[in-house]
């Protein structure tokens, strides 16, 4: 495994992480139930922590062979 794609991986976790905080914060400013809230960050931050798993197993795959 490449150590420059395991550091790549491991940055874009973080990033992704301080961002999923951020959308969250944002959907909970204007927000007045915790239904107000959850279910837009849900709809949009799946989609988005399901596409980076999958880019993170493709990378990690191509690194290995």
């Amino acid at each position: 495994m490449s150590w420059k794609a395991l550091a790549g991986v491991g940055f874009a976790l973080i990033v992704l992480l301080y961002g999923t905080v951020l959308v969250f914060l944002a959907f909970d400013r204007n927000s007045h139930s915790a239904s107000d809230t959850i279910r837009p960050f849900i709809i949009t931050m799946g989609p988005v922590w399901a596409l980076a798993i999958v880019a993170a197993r493709v990378i990690l795959q191509r690194g290995r062979n």
